[in-house]
């Protein structure tokens, strides 16, 4: 599967471009890719337009490496599909016992768009029967509850469409939110692309919890573009929105039925698995009413880390709650000490870090320079990383060492503290920062607590376990590739903490070279 001609990738915001041209450094991991001279012409400014077979395979490795993203913009419009004039997407929602909701979704749906209402066992089922006959949907009533995943998947059974847009019931669609999303699957090894969620204007949120929420709901993987994987930066793509192949999703077995909450997450991580992409797009939004009610919203944060043990049972290498390199876990630990020797050796730990990936880079310009640079993003990536176990995955264990050891409470303190002031800087919120700073505590008390039970439920540390990364396995060559061959790939550091539950930051850079 190539991509077509005509086809656009910018390069992502992090990724630099070296040695005039001659190389980029970034992606996920962080990696060096040096530019033959057949390719560097095939880069105008920071985009590559595909127009033949070489510029479709180095477009196709920007994008599999995260060095760049498509330019939805100038990708083409699915407007339809098939014989006709037929629509090429049917929206399915799965619903229960939300009437006004749903009334308020179907009205945001585009007129004329097959859409599939399943109704999951509500207890006011003629409710929900006569929202759906007033909208023209067609309604999928289901005798008992069988949940999310379920109820997708039986409305799945009655799609006729190459696409599928789920969308959940509380949520509210712009005019471009879905065909903004198909534009992606342009790309033919596209399965599923996700907007960004925004917090809905109602009433409840403009309470203080609601003001939280807005910027820091789970649901919202930022304001950048990304590839969905895991081990980076944004990796998982919630349900509540999201674009499907139907074909892709029909022979992968649709949605896990056996899984309540991160069914989404299997989903998605089962997906890159057998090697499809999955595009977040934030230029597409869809508005979601967050729960704004203390109790409403702490339960749900910690039904988010319920989901903890069975995702680990499933995908044991993505659940870690840190992905840490060696080195990085050294200068954590020094620094955690709080001896005098902890400053010193984490300076010496960081300058041989530095000192070990400068010589990966020593045939760029200014190799220390970047070296510093990306030892510098893994210390602050390692550091959040451990912040976050503190206070957020680890919590118990915390609460426990706080009572016995001084320097536990400092480090807790320190962590805390840290915490609130860097993400309270980076979002918009209205909030002021005390009341900030104890949303954001509260949001880390209650997914640590769904993610204990949930460990303790099955009886596994699996999901409380950091992973040790000590060198990426190089990727499998594919035949697609043979006409513009790559060169050698070599293992290194460089890593980014994940925002949202569950935590899956990978670490580790390499050097590949296009020939």
């Amino acid at each position: 599967m190539t991509l077509p001609h005509g086809f656009v990738v910018g390069l992502d915001r992090h990724t630099r471009v070296l040695d005039d041209g001659r190389a980029l450094l970034g992606g996920n991991p962080t990696r060096l890719i040096r530019l033959s001279p057949r390719a560097r012409p095939l880069l105008t400014g920071r985009t590559v337009c595909v127009r033949d077979a070489a510029s479709a395979v180095l477009a196709d490795r920007l994008l599999e490496t995260g060095l760049a993203n498509p330019v939805v913009q100038a990708l083409p419009r699915h407007t339809a599909c098939g014989k006709g004039n037929e629509p090429s997407c049917t929206y399915v929602i799965p619903v229960r016992d939300r009437p006004r909701q749903l009334a308020r979704l179907l009205e945001s749906i585009p007129s004329g768009s097959p859409v599939i209402v399943v109704d999951d066992a509500s207890r006011r089922p003629h409710l929900i029967n006569a929202v759906a006959v007033q909208h023209g949907a067609h309604l999928v009533p289901l005798a008992a509850n069988v949940g999310p995943a379920g109820a997708r998947n039986a409305g799945l059974r009655h799609v006729t469409t190459p696409y599928v847009a789920f969308v959940d019931s509380d949520i509210v669609l712009t005019a471009e939110t879905v065909p903004t999303l198909l534009r992606h699957f342009s790309d033919p090894r596209v399965a599923v692309a996700v907007p960004k969620i925004t917090g809905l204007a109602v009433t409840a949120a403009s309470g203080w919890l609601g003001r939280y929420e807005s910027t820091r709901s789970s649901l919202d993987l930022g304001a950048h573009p990304a590839a969905v994987r895991p081990g980076t930066p944004v990796s998982w793509a919630p349900s509540a929105c999201m674009v499907v192949r139907v074909d892709v999703l029909t022979k992968s077995g649709g949605f896990d039925e056996r899984m309540r909450v991160g069914e989404d997450v299997d989903l998605c991580w089962r997906l890159v698995r057998d090697g499809w992409r999955i595009r977040y797009e934030p230029s597409a939004e869809a508005a979601h009413e967050h729960r704004a009610g203390l109790g409403d919203w702490f339960t749900r944060k910690a039904v988010y880390g319920i989901g903890a043990h069975p995702l680990a049972q499933r995908h044991p290498q993505n659940i870690a709650p840190a992905v840490l390199a060696p080195w990085s876990t050294a200068l954590v630990l020094a620094l955690i000490a709080q001896r005098r020797w902890s400053i010193p050796v984490a300076g010496s730990i960081w300058a041989l870090a530095t000192a070990r990936i400068a010589r990966k880079l020593k045939n760029t310009d200014h190799p220390v320079r970047h070296a510093a640079r990306l030892t510098a993003d893994g210390s602050v990536s390692a550091l959040a990383q451990g912040s976050a176990l503190l206070t957020r995955h680890w919590w118990p264990l915390t609460a426990i060492g706080c009572l016995t050891s001084r320097r536990m409470r400092r480090a807790t303190a320190l962590a805390a503290i840290t915490d609130i002031t860097l993400e309270y800087r980076r979002d918009t919120t209205r909030l002021d920062p005390i009341r900030y700073g104890i949303a954001r505590r509260l949001d880390d008390l209650a997914y640590g607590t769904g993610v204990w039970i949930s460990a303790l439920k099955g009886r596994s540390t699996a999901a409380l376990r950091p992973r040790m990364v000590l060198s990426p396995r190089p990727p499998r060559r594919r035949t697609a590739r043979k006409a513009f061959p790559l060169g050698r790939m070599a293992p290194g550091c460089g890593t980014g903490p994940d925002r949202t539950p569950p935590t899956s930051a990978g670490s580790g850079s390499r050097i590949d070279e296009t020939r």
